[in-house]
């Protein structure tokens, strides 16, 4: 019984000890709000298990499409990256200017908003097209989140 309970407590440690080091990993990579890339690439993962969901119930498989896909979603990851290396740039020149330009560092957040809501609204379409009943709260609910994340870019 003894023996058994200490291996428990070997694996729980095992387990604090590799989620910790993930845990400082990412915040080390991805920030303080590590966990919103994260939440952004659980959404990318879901859409794509929702188009490919969609294209299976429609008789409508393409690996074609699934790359492009694929690629789509290392486009955004591109995106956000190049806004956080903008956000930082304008940062450094500001210091060298003698103005406070982290301001900037929103451009990233708003990229990171903007593909999130893109992401969850594929994500809806792809279960209405495969026949899903969505509330429409859902669909109307990011459709003004869209409009307020994007207002000025009209």
């Amino acid at each position: 019984m003894k023996m058994k309970l200490l291996q428990e407590f070997n694996y729980l440690d095992t387990y604090n000890a590799i989620t910790g080091v993930v845990i400082v990993f990412l915040s080390h990579v991805f920030g303080k709000y590590w966990y919103l890339f994260m939440v952004f690439l659980a959404l990318n993962s879901i859409d794509y298990v929702t188009g490919w969901l969609k294209s299976k119930i429609l008789k409508k498989i393409n690996s074609n499409a699934g790359l492009r896909g694929v690629i789509k979603k290392l486009g955004y990851w591109i995106m956000i990256l190049v806004a956080f290396i903008a956000s930082f740039f304008f940062i450094q020149i500001g210091a060298v200017l003698g103005i406070d330009l982290h301001i900037t560092t929103a451009l990233g957040y708003f990229v990171l908003a903007s593909l999130s809501i893109n992401e969850m609204r594929s994500i809806v379409e792809n279960l209405v097209e495969a026949g899903y009943d969505v509330p429409k709260i859902l669909t109307k609910g990011l459709e003004v989140a869209d409009n307020i994340i994007n207002q000025n870019e009209e």
